[in-house]
C-alpha cells in the first residue's frame, strides 16, 4: 500500500503530537488531516492548544495506528510534520471549508477555523524494529 493510501484511508482517527516553544507538550485526537501528494498535508482545526503550538514550533507527528491481535500484530505509522503556513481567513480556508460542508454538514464545517499546510519531513513505522515504514501498513 502507498503512503498517501494508508494515510487518507477512512476511517481513521490519528493522534497529532505538538510543543511550545518551551516544550509543553500537547497531543489531540484528529480525523481531518489528509495528504494531497507524497510530501503535503492539510490539516482543518480549532484554534486551540495543538495550533497555538504549531504557532511557536511548526514540528509535529501524525501517529495512525490499527489494533492487532496483540502488541506486535498492531500497524501504523509515524509520519513527521513541518507547518508551513496556514490560513485563518480569505479564500483557501473559505473553499476548504465550503467543500467540508457537503460531506459532514454545516455545524462541523464551522468549527474549523484554521487550514494549515504542512511538509511531510519523515515516515517511521509504529513499531520500530529497524524496518521501513512499508512494513508496517
Amino acid at each position: 500500500m502507498q503512503l498517501m493510501e494508508y494515510f487518507n484511508k477512512q476511517p481513521r482517527l490519528g493522534v497529532i503530537s505538538t510543543s511550545s516553544k518551551d516544550g509543553q507538550v500537547d497531543c489531540a485526537v484528529y480525523g481531518s488531516p489528509q495528504m494531497i501528494d507524497e510530501k503535503t498535508v492539510i490539516v482543518a482545526r480549532a484554534r486551540g492548544r495543538t495550533f497555538a503550538n504549531l504557532v511557536e514550533n511548526p514540528h509535529a507527528v501524525f501517529l495512525i495506528m490499527e489494533p492487532g491481535a496483540g502488541v506486535l500484530d498492531w500497524k501504523g505509522i509515524r509520519v513527521y510534520l513541518k507547518m508551513l503556513e496556514y490560513a485563518d481567513s480569505g479564500p483557501k480556508l473559505e473553499a476548504y471549508k465550503s467543500q467540508m460542508a457537503r460531506i459532514v454538514g454545516e455545524q462541523a464545517a464551522g468549527m474549523i477555523a484554521v487550514l494549515a499546510t504542512f511538509e511531510v519531513t519523515e515516515v517511521r513505522p509504529l513499531i520500530d524494529f529497524g524496518q521501513g515504514w512499508e512494513k508496517a501498513i
